[in-house]
């Protein structure tokens, strides 16, 4: 392994000026700086990691809380990790991935261990448990912390109160909406919502609740029936979701999807019953566009940003921990794109 000192002997310089010019308490004049600089590339020297962690009094890693539950599209939850962690290389972070359910539990154990300067949690809940301890002063990982002091966290996902925080998310309520004007415009009346596992909307997670208001919230101003029934995904769930809303409501023309696992057990249920779409039955789904081209039917959707998302998050990070002005809450707005799963309400329909 190359040492600061043989960098230092390549350069022709002092340990001293080259631990200046990484470090950047010092200013070098350029021809030194540049010299330097191309011994550490030609040796190949990296910084000790925990020696540059004392000198500067930070980890330069950042915690990103992911907890992985059953009940959710994990492919989604990864993307965004590997745009945080990816970004996070970019301003020379690495990034410490906490993957289980342990709520306030794995806030505590990071703030307390110094492991990490900031952090990013994933999966947010409208009254999120972890949220007070990011409220409740006191830094991440950095020497001299005191109570009071800000808290370098950020969310992706929004919770009820957002006071004191810092999020990014879809503009998820906005979606919501954006499905039902399309469906109305196209001249359906009847619309069912097939949603998340409800465990989902037990824990009252974010992204989830409020679409489902977006939703109820547009189709009530545009005097749009909705139905909105939860399902585990899967075709045996998705199955049985179908046939209730269909007893429920048969004259049901229009639907918007929000659970990746369901949408094509529903597109194949929707043709063994002789239904064909979009001539019939239209679908909007909210999912990543990969789920959307990929669909049996080429599926009108709004995407979920994941790399934009990911991306933002870490910016913001970068803001707080440099003392930069940013914005509190950072909304990303749908996008709506056609395809082949949507067209005008079949003639007979109720007007």
């Amino acid at each position: 392994m190359v040492t600061l000192a043989e960098v230092a002997q390549h350069a022709g310089v002092s340990a001293s000026t080259v631990s200046y010019v990484l470090s950047g308490k010092r200013s070098i004049s350029t021809t030194t700086r540049l010299r330097v600089e191309e011994s550490i590339k030609e040796l190949g020297y990296h910084p000790n990691a925990g020696a540059r962690a004392l000198a500067s009094s930070r980890s330069n890693i950042i915690a990103l809380m992911v907890p992985l539950r059953t009940d959710m599209y994990v492919p989604v939850m990864m993307e965004i990790a590997i745009a945080v962690a990816t970004t996070a290389r970019t301003h020379g972070y690495d990034v410490l991935l906490l993957t289980g359910e342990e709520g306030p539990d794995a806030v505590r154990r990071v703030t307390g261990s110094g492991l990490a300067d900031a952090m990013i949690l994933m999966d947010v809940e409208l009254d999120d448990e972890r949220l007070p301890l990011l409220r409740g002063g006191g830094t991440l990982g950095r020497a001299g912390a005191r109570p009071g002091d800000e808290q370098p966290s950020v969310l992706i996902g929004l919770p009820a109160d957002t006071t004191g925080l810092t999020c990014v998310d879809l503009d998820f309520r906005a979606t919501g909406a954006l499905c039902v004007e399309h469906l109305a415009l196209l001249g359906h009346r009847d619309i069912a919502v097939i949603g998340e596992a409800p465990a989902v909307y037990e824990r009252h997670t974010g992204f989830a609740e409020r679409t489902l208001d977006g939703l109820r919230s547009r189709a009530r101003e545009l005097g749009i029936r909705l139905l909105h029934r939860p399902c585990e995904g899967g075709y045996a769930a998705m199955a049985a979701t179908l046939a209730r809303v269909l007893d429920e409501r048969p004259g049901t023309t229009g639907f918007v999807v929000q659970n990746e696992s369901a949408v094509e057990p529903l597109l194949a249920l929707l043709r063994q019953q002789g239904r064909a779409v979009p001539e019939d039955v239209s679908v909007v789904a909210i999912c990543p566009e990969q789920v959307a081209v990929q669909a049996s039917v080429r599926l009108t959707s709004v995407a979920i940003p994941a790399q934009e998302m990911g991306r933002s998050a870490v910016e913001q990070l970068m803001a707080k921990l440099d003392g930069r002005d940013l914005d509190d809450v950072v909304l990303i707005a749908p996008e709506l794109t056609v395809r082949a799963s949507t067209g005008p309400a079949p003639a007979g329909a109720p007007a």
